[in-house]
């Protein structure tokens, strides 16, 4: 029982450091790091350690401490992750125009997706919508395929020990040797499907959104009834998908 309480006073504890050294442009003597945050000097001593060794704080001199460039990869992750959705805006409006289906726009979190954006409208028929902040296992989705498309074949038998694989409908791909073939079909093709693996009645199609590094950062979707999604719209996704990335400052359109 003491471990995890153990464990959530130290995090706590990281964070009031860290908070302190915030707030400050100029490194931080121990000491006053101690006084700040009402730790014994060994205790901060201890957990500035931790802190340097995964870069999230730096010690420079003797006993001075301040912010590490880890918090910086941190930060611009998460500003590209924001930026995502404010570019993704009008080429998703546009993709639900000219389809007249659900747009969605998801992110990686864990084994999972989770919805961050949509573009939508009561006429388009759908009867089961994914509200924004929804999630869904990856090997169940389009965009989650994605994803799993880009990782490791070790860490894709990983991810199938640690979740089973479980399905929720009769079309979910619930054995690893069939959702690397399909991870196969999703390289060599260069957009997903969900043929009503997470929800009967809705099929998805996806395409990935990269990053100025080349990385997959997000995927774009439409869902659509299942006997309503078109093999010709999948141009139009990939093209307002691409116009994402290269506004993220992504430069491999030709291959894309």
């Amino acid at each position: 029982m003491n471990g995890p309480q153990v464990a959530i006073q130290v995090l706590e504890r990281a964070m009031r450091l860290l908070d302190v050294l915030a707030m400050h442009s100029e490194p931080v003597a121990l000491k006053e790091l101690a006084a700040a945050t009402g730790l014994h000097t060994s205790t901060t001593h201890r957990i500035l350690n931790d802190l340097v060794v995964g870069r999230y704080v730096d010690r420079v001199d003797s006993g001075m401490y301040q912010l590490g460039m880890r918090l910086l990869e941190l930060g611009s992750l998460v500003k590209r992750r924001l930026n995502v959705r404010e570019v993704a805006l009008e080429p998703m409006r546009e993709l639900h125009r000219l389809t007249g289906q659900t747009v969605n726009l998801s992110l990686q979190q864990g084994d999972e997706i989770v919805y961050i954006e949509r573009a939508w409208s009561e006429s388009s028929g759908m009867q089961v919508v994914r509200a924004i902040g929804g999630h869904a296992p990856l090997h169940l989705t389009s965009t989650g395929k994605l994803f799993l498309s880009v990782a490791e074949s070790r860490q894709v038998r990983a991810y199938a020990v640690r979740t089973g694989l479980a399905g929720t409908t009769r079309n979910s791909i619930t054995d690893v040797e069939r959702l690397e073939r399909e991870l196969a079909l999703v390289r060599r093709h260069g957009y997903a499907r969900d043929n009503e693996e997470l929800e009967l009645g809705v099929r998805c199609i996806a395409a990935g959104i990269h990053d100025d590094t080349g990385k997959l950062l997000a995927g774009l979707s439409l869902s659509a009834p299942g006997d309503r999604l078109r093999d010709d719209w999948i141009p139009l996704l990939q093209r307002a998908a691409l116009q994402i990335s290269e506004a993220l400052g992504y430069e491999g359109g030709a291959s894309a």
